[in-house]
């Protein structure tokens, strides 16, 4: 892939929200989970732990951790993102966005999910006290003869000069 190619698949990632009802291969699983691993994170410092859910009753006991968790129900496969003590949620963040990257690179859709409800989300998974978890990433395949959502809802972005300034506000 050349890094134009690269580059145009990052500007095309959306959220596919819908899946098939395939589990996700070994082998896909693991090349995100991968990716996930390598995430850079402030002084290295790592501090993560990714929670595969992939159980369908353990999928929805997850999802009455939010509002719009329909992703986690819908898809067979979620990461949920534990944020260790001392961890920053904004590496947690450039984890989810590797997670998705990856996943599109070879394949699989996915939707980042907000778990509202931080202490059930940490029931549910069992977390120990001290870490917390509000993200997680839906992972599945696209539905047989579907795209992911590319272009669904509203789609687009603002102007460029709507959202960006330079040197102040």
């Amino acid at each position: 892939m050349t890094n134009q190619e690269s580059y145009q698949r990052i500007l095309k990632l959306r959220a596919m929200r819908k899946f098939g009802d395939r589990q996700i291969s070994d082998d896909d699983l693991d090349a995100i989970l991968e990716a996930a691993r390598w995430t850079g994170s402030s002084k290295n410092s790592q501090n993560w732990k990714f929670v595969v859910v992939q159980d369908p009753e353990q999928r929805a006991r997850l999802a009455t951790a939010g509002s719009f968790t329909g992703p986690v129900t819908n898809a067979p496969c979620v990461i949920a993102l534990v944020d260790l003590s001392d961890g920053y949620e904004f590496d947690v963040g450039r984890a989810a966005q590797n997670i998705m990257l990856a996943a599109d690179a070879i394949g699989v859709g996915s939707c980042p999910v907000t778990l509202h409800d931080g202490a059930k989300a940490a029931e549910v998974i069992g977390i120990p006290e001290g870490t917390a978890v509000r993200y997680a990433v839906a992972l599945g395949y696209p539905q047989s003869g579907r795209q992911a959502d590319r272009g669904f809802g509203k789609g687009g972005r603002k102007p460029r000069a709507e959202v960006v300034s330079y040197d102040s506000y």
